[in-house]
């Protein structure tokens, strides 16, 4: 297993759509989700997308039972989640607080939908279906965004709710939201 280095926004990887994955299983897709799980780890990280570390695949990881980043967000499932899709469904919309790895040191409201549907695969090609609503919502659709080339800030609608995070939130660890 490896950590990889984290792109950061303004990279042009980042804003690419990824490509969906043909084959489950194999030892390359078993080894870079490790190596995400290992990165997402060691960045204090909630979750992860494929295209955060330069890889061009529908691919995210996410969950936790405690995360420093967010200290009063409920544990969240260990997940990796392959070709994800989405559906809304009722519940309406939600603001909450995010960051991002790609984003380091940066926190902004953002509007995400309060209970989806979400599908996909697992490593080895088994469907994936559940649903979710708060904060693991967030997390789903924050990190599948990821995969359409989408950043949290392009989403922040108050640039008055969106700056540093330890002039926002300096209660918390201030390396929580660096590299």
């Amino acid at each position: 297993m490896a950590v990889h280095e984290i792109l950061k926004m303004g990279d042009p990887r980042l804003l690419r759509v990824a490509q969906p994955i043909a084959e489950f299983g194999t030892p390359e897709l078993k080894a870079l989700i490790a190596d995400m799980f290992e990165t997402m780890a060691a960045a204090n990280g909630a979750g992860l997308a494929a295209p955060q570390i330069g890889v061009d695949l529908r691919l995210v990881i996410f969950g936790y039972t405690k995360n420093v980043r967010y200290p009063d967000a409920p544990p969240v499932p260990p997940t990796v989640l392959i070709n994800p899709t989405i559906e809304v469904l009722d519940g309406g919309r939600t603001e909450g607080w995010e960051g991002c790895l790609s984003v380091p040191g940066l926190r902004g409201v953002v509007e995400r939908d309060e209970r989806i549907r979400y599908t996909g695969f697992d490593a080895d090609g088994t469907p994936i279906d559940r649903i979710a609503d708060g904060f693991h919502a967030r997390v789903v659709q924050h990190e599948c965004d990821h995969l359409d080339g989408v950043l949290y800030p392009m989403r922040v609608k108050d640039f008055t709710r969106f700056g540093f995070t330890s002039v926002l939130f300096p209660e918390l660890d201030p390396a929580s939201d660096d590299d």
